[in-house]
């Protein structure tokens, strides 16, 4: 180890939650890289031997014990080699802390605890960590670390007491979940530490998806100033050697790989894509099934598990009923076609007219409606979870945001399934992703490139087809306006006098904020999505089923 050099490999990887061992191969096998490049030391992301968010399981001692455990056996089978920086719990007294463990020579040489434990968004770690006073830096070799891990990043105080403390770099070891515009929010507050301390800075971050987060990595090396040594690509896994030199100024990254960010577009259907790959991976499933209407919601659920497991392993079901146009048969039939999936046509008239005469006796003297569309819906969702069950195919969902924010989805039918690819995307987010992935297609897209969606999918007013000429708009108000409307009271918190003196008509707005909470029940029980805003309906967004407040604006 020369005296002005320093040599860091960077691993950004995806652990698996629960699987501590597994994790701890994954380390194993990247120290070995590290080793062979020469490297002084290894760094991993934060809690990374036992993936990340852990939520509750983190506070079954058994658990926490036998990552500590794990973390100390690296330590004692890597101690011919490069330091390792690895997150994982660490008990101190009887408090639990999130810790960065510096292992060299076989011994625990640092062990620096949190201190900013993040409590909004999708995060609870105040309920699972204790907070910790800020650690001084640890070195190795001829260089002062500091590590603010993750949220100590996010604020000044940590990082200008390592500096303060003797710190020449700062290495922030990160969870942070992906979503839109994520990347330069963190580029702008790590340059913001770079330029407070004067220090090169490195952010390292894990991929990977976990439930409904995806971590994107999009790891960087910042040099004083905010130059940009080093970008690691987004959504990748991968590993990658950093040289350090010190001058007359001090410690410096030199230039390394400059991987591209894809813009928005792009990064949410990746996300979409990691998202239920690694769902299915994680939870153990090969294979999906879904219903295929014909319809815009289903084409894009289909092509994102076309593109996430490869077309042979998605299996599309058309359950056609009597109010099932031939153009919707047509269009399904295409895309299963496009996209090389298999697809299984099971008509649910028979069914319908069974349910219906079972009840004609307590139905009798009352109008049809809603109850004899959702019999349906219904229908469908048990001849899904029924080929669910009989093959192992997990099923998926296909609920846009739109649809679930008001209710425009039948709870035990059409939101049957156990995970849902588009819960995060409102629907006019869905016709523009269903014509950016038509015109573009990537090396790690499994589905064939093209126009697999067809214009007339794309186009044709959105129908649940449930009644004759049945179209969404006869009951909820133009998509464009649904949207909007949807933004402001969900992912801005606005008041509806607010939205209103955007332009929009009181009437309108009061209904969809009715609509909103009267159906926090559906969303309770439906399947886990992709966050792709810092207001998805999951962790980020918790409302009250039992809810008598409307504003009154």
């Amino acid at each position: 180890m020369a005296a002005d050099r320093f040599r860091l490999t960077l691993a950004q990887l995806n652990p698996v939650v629960g699987d501590i061992a597994g994790n701890a191969a994954k380390a194993r096998s990247a120290w070995a890289e590290a080793k062979a490049a020469g490297a002084d030391m290894l760094a991993l992301t934060e809690m990374f031997i036992t993936g990340y968010q852990t939520q509750d399981l983190i506070l079954k001692r058994v658990f926490a014990d036998a990552a500590e455990a794990a973390i100390l056996a690296l330590a004692a089978d890597c101690a011919e080699g490069p330091a390792i920086g690895i997150g994982g719990p660490a008990r101190v007294g009887d408090r639990l802390h999130n810790a960065w463990w510096v292992l060299q020579g076989g011994k625990v040489v640092a062990k620096v605890l949190k201190h900013h434990l993040p409590n909004s968004d999708v995060f609870d770690e105040k309920r699972i960590f204790s907070p910790a006073d800020v650690s001084g830096p640890y070195r190795i070799g001829p260089i002062r670390i500091g590590t603010p891990i993750c949220e100590d990043a996010w604020h000044p105080d940590v990082a200008e007491t390592l500096a303060e403390t003797g710190a020449e770099i700062l290495l922030v070891p990160n969870g942070s979940p992906y979503h839109r515009g994520k990347p330069n929010l963190r580029l702008n507050l790590m340059v913001a530490r770079v330029v407070e301390t004067g220090l090169p800075l490195v952010y390292l971050n894990m991929v990977g998806g976990q439930d409904d987060q995806v971590f994107d990595g999009s790891s960087m090396v910042l040099n004083p100033g905010g130059a940009l040594a080093v970008q690691m690509p987004q959504f990748d896994t991968c590993l990658t050697h950093v040289d350090f030199t010190r001058g007359p100024e001090g410690w410096r990254a030199e230039p390394g790989m400059i991987a591209e960010i894809p813009r928005i577009w792009e990064a949410d259907y990746r996300a979409c894509v990691m998202g239920l790959q690694d769902y299915m991976a994680k939870t153990g499933f090969r294979k999906v099934l879904l219903g295929l209407s014909g319809g815009i919601d289903s084409a894009i659920v289909a092509t994102i598990a076309a593109d996430a497991l490869g077309p042979e392993n998605v299996r599309c079901v058309m359950l056609p009923s009597a109010y099932t146009s031939e153009h919707s048969l047509e269009d399904a039939g295409e895309v299963a076609r496009n996209l090389g999936c298999r697809l299984d046509t099971v008509p649910i008239g028979g069914a319908q007219a069974a349910v219906g005469e079972a009840l004609a006796d307590l139905f009798a003297d009352t109008e049809p409606g809603i109850t004899e569309e959702n019999v349906q819906s219904r229908l469908r969702g048990l001849m899904l979870m029924a080929l669910s069950n009989k093959f192992g195919e997990m099923l998926l969902t296909t609920g846009n945001k739109s649809e679930v924010a008001v209710g425009y989805c039948t709870i035990y039918g059409d939101m049957n399934g156990g995970y849902n690819p588009i819960k995060d995307m409102y629907k006019t987010r869905v016709f523009e992703t269903c014509r950016w992935r038509n015109d573009n297609h990537r090396p790690w897209m499994k589905g064939p490139a093209g126009a697999v969606i067809p214009e007339r999918v794309i186009i044709k007013p959105p129908s649940a087809e449930l009644r004759p000429d049945q179209k969404d708009q006869d009951s909820l108000p133009p998509y464009e306006v649904l949207d909007a409307i949807l933004e402001g009271l969900v992912d801005q918190e606005l008041s509806v006098a607010e939205i209103v003196a955007q332009g929009y008509d009181h009437a309108t707005v009061k209904r969809v904020e009715h609509l909103l909470y009267i159906s926090e029940y559906k969303r309770f029980q439906s399947a886990p999505g992709v966050r792709l805003t810092p207001r998805a309906f999951w962790l980020d967004r918790r409302y009250p089923i039992a809810n008598r407040f409307r504003d009154p604006g």
